[in-house]
């Protein structure tokens, strides 16, 4: 009997114990010391984006253009061939917080499917007003955005037609992240050795979005980036 009623007192104290901590959580979450459940389990590591190829174009013998707009060449008096598109997006980091001081990069074939690099032996003519290399520096929310041009896809000798696509150099101060952002219908993407190599290459593909009614010409392409920062 003895016995009985030590193990009574103890699952009572075991009990009390149990609803002092509850009443306890529930005041803190009360008082804002604790955040609710629905933030914890909400928080989602973000996938960092998937690494490409630099490629054998990258403009190592220029400079990039650094006022946002490749549609135009300094000290032209002409607009770049092809369809205007605004490239944008935010850098984050897996957390899900912003970059700031990122370095984005980004350097592309013009409307012909010619790069503006002398190993680019491709028949395609160039565009005198487009250079195709431009950078950005992220500020506190993330942000890039490049005015430029819908390339076209191109022959790549023994590696056959590679779809149209915009190169990523993006640098931070711990990380440095080479990709490529590919256009949603392409018919070379389905073929793409180098898109088709990553895990997911859905992630890598954009739809090219409606114009907006402050600049009615340029489509818009939205590239979100995650990298270590």
């Amino acid at each position: 009997m003895r016995a009985s009623k030590g193990i009574l007192i103890q699952e009572e104290c075991r009990t009390i114990s149990r609803r002092t901590i509850l009443k306890a959580s529930a005041a803190m979450f009360a008082a804002g010391v604790l955040p609710p459940a629905s933030a914890v389990f909400a928080q989602k590591i973000l996938d960092r984006t998937q690494d490409q190829i630099l490629g054998p174009f990258y403009p190592i013998m220029s400079e990039p253009d650094r006022s946002g707009d490749l549609t135009r060449v300094p000290g032209g008096s002409g607009l770049a061939k092809g369809q205007p598109i605004i490239v944008r997006g935010t850098v984050r980091n897996p957390d899900g917080k912003p970059v700031s001081g990122a370095e984005v990069e980004i350097w592309q074939a013009n409307a012909a499917g010619r790069y503006a690099h002398p190993d680019d032996t491709n028949p395609a003519p160039l565009d005198p007003n487009f250079q195709g290399f431009g950078a950005a520096t992220t500020g506190p929310d993330g942000f890039y955005q490049f005015k430029t041009i819908k390339p076209l896809h191109y022959p790549a000798g023994s590696i056959g037609i590679r779809p149209a696509h915009i190169h990523f150099d993006v640098r931070g101060r711990r990380d440095e992240l080479v990709t490529q952002m590919y256009f949603e219908g392409d018919p070379y993407n389905e073929k793409d050795s180098f898109l088709q190599s990553v895990l997911n290459p859905n992630a890598l593909i954009v739809k090219l979005l409606s114009p907006t009614a402050e600049e009615p010409e340029f489509m818009i392409a939205v590239f979100d980036i995650v990298f270590r920062g």
